[in-house]
């Protein structure tokens, strides 16, 4: 569901995989000009995997893109599997790649989950990052999976009923253990169906309106098995401690010149994210897209992440210049 906004089709002058802790392999990519300016992009989920679409964010004759697919996800293997699966390792694995590829520090672009992941890697390693770029700001705190597991309801109660009454009555007080309990015990099917429940759910909330073409490719079998399993063991046994670490480690990264945008009626990443980021970062420049949900494929997201990448391919910033602050 690509629109008028993004760069045409390309396919990589590159690919390879990387072997990081057992059992996990990964694979990446390398698209665009190999003598560009270096940007990484990182995906959602966790879990979601790169697709043909996100190589297209970027100018080819400007950038020397990389993609990869994180542990457990999209062409690595093994898919969903929750093994020596962090944060800290997926850190690892970025500075392990960028070594392997010969990079001294690049520019990083990331959006839900990635975004969580980009400014994570960015606190622990500010000085191998040029600049950010961000969409649908998620920072795994206890409010913003409370309202992905159950405030949802309020906005798309029809999509919610359907998620939580795979689960039986008396269990739904505890949503998450209950997914997590089927996602990880032995019954094979009863997993894979509540797989697909919890993708379809996602997949199904990203867009403005009701989009079959773009939800329909989280009901695929092995995408819905890494979103699930990965999303849920994040959720349940990897937040952050304290709750606010990311905007507590804000200080880190204002120096990095960096740009947000988030879907007015993003419902997935509620748009107080960014307001809350933006609070404590004043230097962050943001935009509040004011006909967009979630999803990267929405046209006005799109738009400005295309306008932001393209301003690094000009400038080396994704920073608008004279922009009016929206988001502090």
């Amino acid at each position: 569901m690509a629109n008028q906004y993004f760069y045409p089709e390309i396919e990589p002058y590159d690919t390879g995989r990387l072997v990081v802790d057992e059992p996990h392999e990964l694979y990446y990519e390398q698209c665009g000009n190999p003598d560009g300016k270096p940007i990484l992009f990182l995906h959602g989920g966790p879990g979601a995997g790169c697709t043909e679409i996100d190589r297209r964010f970027f100018d080819p004759e400007q950038f020397r893109i990389v993609l990869f697919d994180q542990r457990g996800s999209g062409r690595s293997t093994p898919v969903g599997d929750i093994s020596n699966n962090s944060m800290i390792d997926t850190t690892r694995d970025i500075e392990l790649l960028r070594a392997t590829l010969g990079i001294d520090s690049w520019h990083v672009f990331g959006g839900s989950y990635g975004s969580t992941l980009s400014l994570f890697y960015s606190q622990a390693h500010p000085q191998r990052c040029q600049s950010l770029t961000l969409r649908g700001i998620w920072m795994l705190r206890d409010e913003e999976i409370d309202w992905w597991m159950y405030r949802v309801r309020w906005l798309q109660p029809e999509l919610w009923n359907t998620f939580a009454e795979f689960i039986p009555e008396e269990e739904r007080g505890d949503l998450l253990e209950a997914y997590w309990r089927r996602l990880t015990g032995d019954d094979r099917d009863l997993a894979l169906e509540a797989a697909r429940h919890w993708a379809v759910y996602e997949g199904s909330c990203c867009t403005l309106l009701p989009n079959e073409e773009f939800s329909s490719q989280f009901a695929d079998a092995d995408t819905a098995w890494a979103v699930a399993r990965l999303e849920a063991h994040y959720f349940r046994n990897l937040r952050p401690e304290p709750d606010s670490m990311l905007l507590d480690r804000v200080e880190r990264i204002r120096h990095i010149p960096s740009f947000a945008v988030h879907g007015r009626y993003d419902i997935i990443c509620s748009v107080k994210n960014l307001v809350d980021l933006g609070l404590a970062w004043p230097e962050l420049d943001c935009v509040i897209s004011p006909d967009s949900g979630h999803s990267s494929h929405e046209p006005g997201i799109t738009r400005e992440l295309v306008a932001a990448t393209n301003r690094i391919g000009a400038t080396g910033s994704p920073v608008r210049s004279n922009a009016d602050p929206q988001c502090s």
